[in-house]
Parts: C-alpha cells; sequence; structure tokens
C-alpha cells in the first residue's frame, strides 16, 4: 500500500502537466478593430454645412466599410460647435458660418446609431489663425498669447499664426476647449494633430520662456539658432510635459474616450515642431497614433512608413498605428494604383486599418473604396 500510494504521488506532477496541455487555451479578449477613417473638414467642403450633408457623409462611410470619422472642431481660431468657454472668453461662441446649429452633435446623432465613431478633431491647436498677420481675433484679444520669434514678431510658418504653447494661460485655454468638448458630447474621442501639441521651432522667444529658459540654464540666455539640437530638446520637452498633463485630463475626464494624434512625421516633426511623439506613446499618453505619412509617391510612402515600423515605434506602440495616407489636397487625388500600393504595403506590416485626408477624395475614386473595406 504504501508503494502504491508513493507511486501515485510521483506521477502526480506528470499528470498535472499532461492534463493542462490537453486543455483548451483560455479565450482572450478581442481588441479594438482596425481604425479605418477619414478627416472631415469645414474648408475645401461644404458636407459640413447642412444636416443632409452630414448624412451623406454617414451614408458614404457606411456603404464602404468605415468606422471612424475625424470631424473639425476647432478651425482660424472658431469652434464648430456652440462653445460656452469661446463665449465666455472671446464673445464667438461658434464659427459665423454654423450659426444656430450645432454639426457636431448632428454627426453624433447620425453616425452612433451606424456603430461608426466620431472624434472631435481640434484641427488647429495652439496655432490662431491663417493668413492674419496679426494672429487673428484670438491674439488681437490677447496679444500676451503671441509666440515670438528671434526678431520678435509673431511666429507665422506656412500660412499659420501661432499662439505660445508654453504660456500656462494657452495651455489652460487648449485643455479647457479639449475638456468641453469631452464633457458636452457623447463623443468617442479627441484628436491633436501636426498642431497639437506644436509649435514651429522658430518660436520660444517671447519674454515669458526666455525667463524659462534662463532660470533652468544660470541665466543664460537661449541660443539665437532656433535648430540648436539642446534648445529643441528642452522645448519639445515643455510640450512633452503639456502633452502629459492633457491626456491624463482627458482620462479622468472621462477614462473610455480615445485619446488620437496625428502628428507629422518624425524627425522632422521634432526639429520644425517641437513634437517628440515617440515619446507620448512611450509614456502611454496616446490611444492611437496616426502619422501623417502623406506622400506623393511609393518609395516615399515606403521609407516613411518603414522608418516608423521598424525603428520608432516599439510592438506595443505600432498596435495603435494606423497611418495618415493624403488622398486629396488643392486639385490633386492619389491615383488608384498608389492607393492600393499604401495600403497593400500597411497589410504587409500587419497594419489592419488607416486614415484618409480628407472626405471629398472618396467621392473621386469610388471604384478603390467599394473593394477596399
Amino acid at each position: 500500500m504504501l508503494n502504491t500510494r508513493l507511486h501515485f504521488l510521483l506521477l502526480l506532477p506528470v499528470l498535472h502537466l499532461f492534463i493542462h496541455s490537453c486543455a483548451p487555451a483560455p479565450e482572450t479578449a478581442p481588441g479594438p478593430p482596425p481604425v479605418r477613417g477619414f478627416w472631415l473638414t469645414n474648408v475645401d467642403s461644404d458636407a459640413m454645412d447642412s444636416r443632409e450633408g452630414l448624412q451623406e457623409v454617414v451614408r458614404l462611410c457606411e456603404k464602404w466599410g468605415f468606422n471612424t470619422i475625424y470631424t473639425c472642431t476647432w478651425n482660424r481660431g472658431y469652434t464648430l460647435y456652440p462653445s460656452p468657454l469661446m463665449d465666455s472668453l472671446f464673445g464667438k461662441p461658434i464659427d459665423p458660418r454654423f450659426a444656430g446649429r450645432d454639426p457636431l452633435q448632428e454627426l453624433i446623432e447620425l453616425a452612433r446609431p451606424k456603430g461608426i465613431r466620431v472624434i472631435a478633431w481640434l484641427e488647429f491647436g495652439f496655432a490662431s489663425s491663417y493668413e492674419e498677420p496679426d494672429g487673428g481675433h484670438l491674439l488681437r484679444a490677447r496679444p500676451k498669447w503671441a509666440a515670438r520669434d528671434t526678431a520678435g514678431a509673431i511666429v507665422s510658418k506656412n500660412g499659420f499664426q501661432w499662439m505660445n504653447a508654453f504660456d500656462p494661460e494657452v495651455q489652460s485655454f487648449i485643455r479647457q476647449l479639449a475638456l468641453e468638448v469631452a464633457r458636452r458630447y457623447d463623443i468617442d474621442g479627441i484628436q491633436g494633430d501636426d498642431r497639437l501639441p506644436a509649435l514651429p521651432s522658430t518660436a520660444g522667444y517671447d519674454s515669458l520662456t526666455v525667463a524659462l529658459y534662463q532660470a533652468a540654464h544660470k541665466g543664460l540666455s537661449p541660443p539665437a539658432n532656433p535648430k540648436d539640437t539642446a534648445w529643441v530638446a528642452w522645448r519639445a520637452g515643455l510640450l512633452n510635459q503639456f502633452m502629459g498633463t492633457l491626456s491624463d485630463a482627458l482620462q479622468a475626464e472621462s477614462p473610455g474616450l480615445v485619446r488620437s494624434f496625428s502628428p507629422s512625421i518624425y524627425p522632422w516633426s521634432k526639429y520644425e515642431y517641437l513634437q517628440d511623439w515617440p515619446t507620448w506613446v512611450r509614456n502611454g499618453w496616446a490611444d492611437e497614433i496616426i502619422p501623417q505619412v502623406y506622400r506623393y509617391d511609393f518609395p516615399a510612402y515606403k521609407k516613411a512608413l518603414l522608418d516608423i515600423t521598424q525603428e520608432q515605434l516599439a510592438p506595443e506602440g505600432k498596435a495603435l498605428l494606423a497611418p495618415g495616407i493624403l488622398l486629396k489636397v488643392g486639385e490633386y487625388v492619389a491615383p488608384d494604383t498608389l492607393l492600393q500600393q499604401m495600403v497593400g504595403l500597411n497589410r504587409q506590416e500587419g497594419i489592419q486599418g488607416e486614415v484618409f485626408f480628407f472626405y471629398e477624395g472618396l467621392r473621386e475614386r469610388p471604384a478603390f473604396f467599394e473593394q477596399l473595406y
């Protein structure tokens, strides 16, 4: 009897391993579906000008298998929804073009029943205006909010004028704008892009930022060269700090809210606009990362995408990736063959979704989108 019991005890570990090897593997919860979206703009498009126009947007979105609409909500110093914050600070509750309506709420009401996500795209971010040398109505009302270059002029780059993204008042304004949308709307997410958080690297020569730099550098003034490597890194670090507080605030306000960001291509993004976005991903501040891989030919697209997937993102970051593809700008519309090549490379890299800029291009390439998803 003793020997029999001893043999049984010796066999227990073997039986345990056998039973567990034969048992089915535990089921894992499915991840979120791949992002398949497009940007909806109020520029070069009249789709947002009526509820009927938005109905057509949603109809095509559903017909062609898209699941996400990134809709402009902040453009040229105006919100595209009635904003109590903008009304209290500037007496301008909404872009006059949309007075009497709430395009954001209309789109949510139309898209949500179809299972389509709506993400509020804060397009202009820290930019105050476009082709208004004085910075538009925001900087006319609050000139101290202006970003300044080495000559003391309002920072202007590629036609955009900029607020000082290092100013605590400006940071608070942008953060409150994002939180206002999160609080007031049943929205799926908030998106910043190549202007949020961002600032041209020519900025940083206002008195406030100079004082911050001097306090951290034993009284030394910032380098006269805006592209000085250490000076770029220091200012990018300030934007990273803001990014962390913005991300945390959005998560605290609405834990299920998608924090989506669509920056420029790195490292160009850092040296031109102080966007150190690989750090954002590493720190867990983004739920989606949609770099603007805007290229006009396939070799350039391939190089940019492989830089991202092979060098800039760790595997866990790659899981958040949906490349931004340039579909239409001005008179240019990407040809079907180029679109097929770009999407094909995405799939080869294990990327199952992408976001197209922008909506109006969809209708000019129906043959491609009818078979894409």
